[in-house]
């Protein structure tokens, strides 16, 4: 499939289905809106948690769903970083790389991150655990500088013990 094409071919289209209740969790969504494409974020965000990140058939299944072309479900899932394209460990782990998490020791907590998962950003831990990324983007928690986001919680002000803690801890 080309990525500027319009439209999906049926096999890949195939290849990712929603499963019968995320399917009516996202027709759901989309009765939301009063246009299908305004449900693109929510729909794609229950595309990754079925499939754990966003491919090519997951964007075609998504654009057939919205009916919008393939390639503006692309476009989407490329501006936005808190779309995997590619398999990921079990736990994302984002840490905030903003001026205040900066200014606060973020590059200290990222060179901990590195050593104690073995990883550099963009990485994922040999055992599948921990996937992990830097971002330049403000996680909006700056009262809690340095932090990060484990899966969907937000942890701060961290130090090299608690963010130890944190790994420990999950699962």
């Amino acid at each position: 499939m080309s990525i500027n094409s319009t439209e999906s071919s049926p096999s890949e289209t195939r290849e990712f289905e929603f499963t019968p209740d995320n399917l009516t969790r996202c027709l759901e969504l989309i009765g939301r809106y009063p246009r299908k494409q305004a449900a693109m974020l929510p729909v794609l965000h229950v595309a990754q948690e079925q499939n754990g990140f966003i491919s090519q058939s997951v964007e075609a299944r998504v654009a057939e769903l919205l009916d919008v072309p393939a390639v503006e479900v692309h476009q989407v899932v490329t501006f936005y970083s808190l779309y995997n394209r590619q398999p990921t460990g079990r736990h994302q782990i984002r840490l905030c790389m903003s001026p205040s998490c900066w200014l606060c020791g973020a590059d200290k907590i990222k060179a901990h991150l590195e050593d104690r998962l073995g990883v550099p950003s963009g990485g994922t831990t040999a055992d599948g655990r921990f996937t992990w990324h830097a971002v330049s983007d403000c996680l909006g928690a700056c009262e809690d500088a340095p932090m990060l986001q484990l899966d969907k919680d937000y942890y701060g002000p961290l130090s090299a013990e608690s963010l130890d803690e944190l790994i420990e801890k999950a699962d």
